[in-house]
This record gives structure tokens, sequence and C-alpha cells, in this order.
């Protein structure tokens, strides 16, 4: 009978789960299923591209190991996958997000390039107040002017890469007189871009917190490199706001 009931009792024991399993399973479990349907979203929603599968793909990604969405397959300069809020997922869109970058980053271009200027030319006052001098031309028509200007500029820009699905200039599309058209420039036109959309934010920055321009932060750091960095620059912000 003593060995019947020990039987029982082992076989019990056997069948039943642990105190440990009853406390895990669920949490395990609901954690599993969780994980799963939010990565089938992110899939079904976001299809990847591994690196071997995009037509650039001696081009590296934004970083080391990572795969590009669907639609970025390398086929774009500068596409480096890096897309994690979806934009350009919608094809008519991604086209005008792709213009829309290129146009910012010339004109950041042209800004840092006129900033610079200014500073190595020594002109006087610092670049964010050149706007505020009187040029001896009326305000109102040199707005009216500018609108008539920039506003047919701008709508035959559209016109042109509507048409053509280039940008160009009036009736230029795209736009390249000196004939430097290449794939390698095209690269090079988005990283100079991107670069100086970076560039002119820091200097937007630096403005309202040192009230300088970028080349006297530059002499001030370079000058003293324990007193004038952007540590300081930070602990700076209260007496200048």
């Amino acid at each position: 009978m003593a060995f019947t009931a020990s039987r029982t009792v082992a076989s019990l024991r056997t069948a039943a789960p642990s105190v440990s399993s009853l406390k895990q399973t669920p949490a395990k479990a609901f954690a599993k299923a969780a994980l799963r349907q939010r990565a089938t979203t992110q899939v079904a929603r976001f299809s990847v591209v591994a690196r071997e599968g995009r037509s650039g793909y001696e081009t590296p990604m934004w970083y080391i190991g990572a795969d590009a969405p669907s639609y970025l397959d390398g086929t774009l300069p500068g596409d480096y996958g890096f897309d994690p809020l979806g934009l350009g997922s919608d094809p008519e869109r991604l086209k005008w997000y792709v213009e829309a970058e290129l146009v910012h980053g010339r004109w950041a271009m042209i800004a840092v390039a006129g900033i610079l200027g200014a500073g190595f030319l020594g002109v006087e006052g610092q670049w964010y107040e050149q706007g505020a001098k009187d040029f001896d031309f009326p305000f109102l028509p040199l707005l009216g002017c500018q609108a008539l200007v920039m506003g047919f500029i701008e709508t035959k820009r559209l016109e042109g890469f509507k048409a053509t699905g280039e940008t160009g200039f009036v009736g230029s599309y795209p736009f390249d007189p000196a004939g430097m058209k290449s794939d390698s420039m095209k690269l090079k036109e988005v990283k100079n871009g991107r670069l100086a959309m970076l560039a002119i934010t820091g200097f937007y920055v630096q403005a309202l917190v040192t009230r300088t321009g970028p080349l006297d932060n530059l002499a001030a750091h370079l000058a003293d490199p324990a007193g004038a960095n952007i540590t300081t620059s930070v602990g700076n912000i209260q007496n200048v706001l």
C-alpha cells in the first residue's frame, strides 16, 4: 500500500506543473505573443531588403548591419537605407521628398557659403543682423519684386519637374550649364547638401547661444578650448536668452 501511495504521489508530481512555471508561463506567453504580433505587423507594413539585394549594395548602410526598407533599393543618390518614419513608403511622395531634400540642401549650401564668406571678408555686423540693415530700397517694392521673381521661377521649376522628373531653371531641365551631371556628382550634391543643412542648423544654435558667428566661435575655441566649447556655451544659455 505504501508502495502504491508513493507511486501515486510521484505521478502527481510529474503531471503537475511546478510553482515557478505557474508563475512564469502566462507572462512569458503573453510577452512572446506580443513580440510576435509586433514583428509581424512591422514586417507587413515595411518589408526590408537585405544589403545584398540592393542595387547599391556597395553603398554602406546608415549603420553597420542595417537592412533597408524595400522601397529604398539603392538606386537613389545618397540612399543609405535610412527612413525610420517610413516617409518614403509611398512611391509618389518619395520623389517629392527627394526633390525637397535637394532644394533645401542647395539653399543651405548657398547660406553656409554666404555666412562664412561674409565672415572671411570682414563684413560689419553678424550674419543674423544683416536683414535689419537699410539697403536704400523700400521694403514693400522689394517684397513685391521678390514675390514676382521667385513665384515665376518656382512655378517653372514645378512645371518642369512634373513634366520631366528633373529639377531645373525656367526652360532647362535639368539645369546643367557646365555639363557636370553624373552619378558621382549627384551623390556629392546630396552629401554636401545634407552637411550644409546640419551646418546651418549649427549656425542658428550658435547665434542664439553665443550671439556671435561661426568663425568667431571657432577662433574662440581654438584660443581657449577648455573655456570656449559646447559645455561652457550650454552653461551660459541663461545669460543670453
